[in-house]
């Protein structure tokens, strides 16, 4: 299942518009905080899909029969450039359980390039709700080895992934890979390159956010 946060007019076109734009994306807090306001946006979708109990709440008044999550979610996501989009979500899934994975390509000196995953850090996933977080869904590759990482700590019930821009070519990878999976994307994009960067995309969203890395 796929969801185009962008295919109805609302504010996410506004802020994926600031992304992209090169005259804009260069201020790192505006970028920042619109791939923060993204996440907000798509924990709010998510949450429209989750379960919920009755809960009796005492206010000053009365008694008040409220709808309240039945079970926090764990919000995973990719290090660096996923922490913007993670604090979005964070923001709506404030009392959530996080994980964190380092997943990156290494570039190899022929052109091609190999998923690296360093680190994972995460809590009991069993049956639970995952939500991952990585603001480019371009080959799909670090997205599935990170589920299939995930999927060795545990056996989520569901999981969902939010990403700022995706390209069709990592979508179908995903979706072939992972099915059950349901991506939330703030836009498409169609074209892929052969060094695998989304164009028209954003760039380098990690670069973008926090600055120029250093090549290995």
């Amino acid at each position: 299942m796929v969801i185009n946060l962008s295919t109805e007019c609302s504010l996410v076109c506004d802020w994926i518009s600031e992304i992209r734009d090169v005259q804009i994306q260069s201020d790192r807090m505006r970028f920042r905080r619109n791939l923060e306001r993204i996440g907000e946006i798509a924990a709010y979708e998510i949450s429209r899909q989750l379960v919920y109990e009755e809960k009796e709440v005492q206010t000053p008044l009365g008694i008040s029969q409220c709808k309240v999550l039945k079970e926090q979610p764990v919000l995973a996501t990719i290090l660096r450039a996923g922490l913007p989009l993670h604090q979005g979500l964070l923001n709506y899934f404030d009392k959530a359980d996080n994980a964190f994975i380092s997943a990156y390509r290494k570039h190899q000196h022929d052109g091609s390039f190999e998923i690296s995953l360093d680190y994972i850090s995460c809590p009991e996933l069993e049956n639970r709700v995952v939500i991952i977080s990585d603001p480019m869904l371009a080959t799909g590759s670090s997205l599935v080895k990170t589920i299939q990482y995930l999927r060795d700590e545990g056996h989520p019930r569901e999981i969902h992934v939010v990403v700022a821009i995706a390209c069709t070519v990592g979508i179908e990878y995903v979706q072939r890979s992972e099915p059950q999976v349901k991506i939330w994307c703030g836009a498409i994009d169609e074209e892929l390159t052969a060094k695998g960067y989304i164009v028209p995309g954003l760039g380098d969203a990690g670069d973008l956010a926090f600055g120029t890395k250093v090549q290995m």
